[in-house]
């Protein structure tokens, strides 16, 4: 790269210390409000920009990637998750991806212990009797739920989220089982206290609790069917801070309704911000608006390693942090 100041395109509003940075090392181009990006506000970003830094709401597809200008050589992604960007066009045209791994991991295991709370205790239906000014005072036999401690915990992704969810979980008491496409070393085995299913059919069919911890690449697209989700015990509780496109949310809508799962909490859906109305209805769902990562310390670190993405490509060296298609 030539040596004078990178131009930056940013497509949503970030933590004010990370915007200050950018500003302080770039010459970089912020956004006023935090709308979203139109599909040809981002093809003329990427039009003018040496670098874009993206969000997961940005779909950064190969028709946008085939209208770069020959200046972008860097997407920064603003995100662990790099499954809106077209990685594999980008880097037949010679634009390298980036993202930031790692920093969400305590946050988002935090997230899936919570909903597992909420759902399996009823929080959300006792915050409602309080909202409403319903409640009577204390009773024996109301808002009861379930306790966690001594439940099946089965993780769906054994990565750096799902082993932190294990470590919770174990510490509540729970029994951790996990399927993951590459079994782990003895050594995490021990330390997690993990029970290791080759067959994911097999764990799922006996866990209390099932947490979606993958990632959502093409294989991993509904990989919570519904033969799969049919497996599932009636008294089980489904619980997804990952990505939504791993569940098949209508099929998971349809159980629910009808009592064959007794529970969900879910952070995440397969059609974004379009969740199924339905969903929405039912007493015994939990529904979070993408809040797993949604910590002060997590969302500056992910700008900090965004900058630090940048000024290494800038720099001349490869950024620490970049995604090539053989990773996903």
């Amino acid at each position: 790269m030539p040596s004078e100041t990178l131009s930056v395109v940013v497509t949503r509003r970030l933590p004010e210390p990370v915007e200050r940075r950018m500003q302080e090392l770039f010459d970089v181009r912020l956004r006023e409000d935090d709308a979203p990006m139109t599909r040809e506000d981002l093809a003329a970003a990427m039009q003018e920009a040496d670098v874009l830094v993206p969000v997961i709401t940005d779909r950064i597809d190969a028709g946008l990637i085939g209208q770069a200008g020959e200046r972008l050589k860097l997407i920064a992604n603003y995100g662990a998750g790099v499954d809106h960007i077209d990685v594999e066009t980008a880097r037949q045209r010679g634009i390298l991806v980036s993202n930031t791994p790692g920093v969400l991991t305590d946050d988002t295991a935090d997230m899936t212990m919570a909903l597992m709370l909420s759902v399996t205790r009823r929080l959300p239906e006792g915050l409602a009797a309080m909202q409403s000014g319903d409640w009577r005072g204390w009773s024996p036999t109301a808002f009861l739920g379930g306790r966690i401690a001594g439940r099946r915990l089965g993780i769906l992704g054994m990565g750096r989220i799902g082993q932190a969810v294990a470590h919770r979980a174990a510490a509540f008491g729970m029994q951790v089982h996990y399927h993951n496409r590459r079994r782990l070393r003895p050594e995490i085995e021990e330390e997690t206290g993990a029970t290791y299913w080759e067959s994911l059919d097999q764990m799922v069919a006996r866990m209390d609790v099932l947490s979606i911890n993958c990632p959502h690449t093409p294989s991993t697209f509904h990989l919570m069917n519904a033969r799969r989700l049919r497996l599932m015990k009636p008294e089980a509780v489904i619980v997804n801070t990952s990505r939504g496109e791993v569940i098949d949310e209508n099929a998971l809508t349809r159980m629910l309704r009808a009592g064959e799962i007794a529970g969900a909490g879910l952070d995440v859906y397969e059609r974004g911000a379009e969740i199924n109305p339905r969903l929405r209805e039912l007493p015994n769902v939990v529904l979070l608006p993408h809040m797993g990562s949604a910590t002060r310390e997590a969302r500056v670190e992910m700008g900090e390693k965004v900058i630090i993405n940048i000024k290494t490509f800038e720099d001349g060296h490869r950024p620490p942090d970049q995604v090539v298609p053989a990773m996903l």
